[in-house]
């Protein structure tokens, strides 16, 4: 645990980041169906972004990979990566509402140390935020969580934390693009807002930081990309009735 004085830092240097109420976020629970994350949002069960996003990819990819270092090698990885990913973002979550927090496992203190590197590089230029770790969804649709919803430098931006094993290369991380595409859709859909950009965050266990920006017309390309593999989600189910808000062209202006 944190000594006190500790704690008082911590939280002290979280409150730089002020709280703004412009956004009410809802309140929704997660449900893992038979290897489907859904969302619980005001009754309706939503599949997650990841979710769609993940039964639409080429795996061929990760089939190779994990033929390459072995399965149980591949399965060592991900578990590392999936708790050092979640050690992060409750790091950067507690340091961003403001609430003392600490991990003093040898997984816990490489996971602060990387945290900190994006706290000190790609939080600098975030003036307030309107929610963190916050339930995004589009009615009838899709749903999903992003780890911030704020004004950075001067724009409003959903942001997503991510951790790496090694440093990332553009066209590796289009998923991460489609995520945020759909996030700032959703957001922009249900609160009547303009999320003008999206910031990807990066960091590796040995503190190489990389930060990812679109906006524009990049960002609506990758709108316009996540709704077909909306579409692809959905026809492999075979359950097209699911989908009952249409999608309109102003939505992802």
């Amino acid at each position: 645990m944190m000594e006190e004085k500790d704690l008082l830092e911590y939280e002290n240097i979280g409150k730089k980041i002020k709280r703004s109420d412009k956004y009410t976020y809802v309140d929704a629970s997660r449900i893992e169906d038979q290897g489907t994350r859904l969302y619980d949002v005001n009754g309706a069960r939503l599949p997650s972004v990841t979710t769609i996003l993940g039964k639409t990819k080429n795996q061929q990819f990760l089939k190779d990979w994990k033929a390459k270092v072995g399965e149980q090698e591949a399965e060592r990885i991900k578990n590392v990566s999936s708790s050092r990913g979640t050690a992060m973002h409750k790091f950067l979550e507690n340091y961003i509402t403001g609430v003392g927090y600490d991990d003093l496992t040898a997984l816990g203190q490489e996971a602060k140390a990387m945290a900190q590197k994006v706290i000190d590089v790609g939080l600098t230029p975030v003036e307030e935020y309107y929610g963190s770790e916050v339930t995004l969804y589009y009615p009838g649709l899709y749903a999903g969580s992003t780890d911030l919803v704020c004004l950075h430098n001067n724009l409003e931006t959903v942001v997503d934390f991510k951790q790496a094993n090694r440093p990332k290369k553009k066209e590796w991380i289009e998923d991460y693009y489609l995520q945020i595409a759909a996030y700032a859709m959703a957001h922009d859909y249900v609160h009547q807002s303009n999320i003008e950009q999206g910031v990807i965050m990066v960091c590796t266990p040995d503190l190489y930081y990389q930060e990812f920006v679109v906006s524009g017309a990049e960002l609506r390309r990758y709108k316009h990309s996540f709704l077909k593999r909306l579409d692809m989600y959905y026809d492999l189910l075979h359950d097209e009735k699911e989908r009952t808000t249409p999608m309109k062209e102003e939505d992802f202006k």
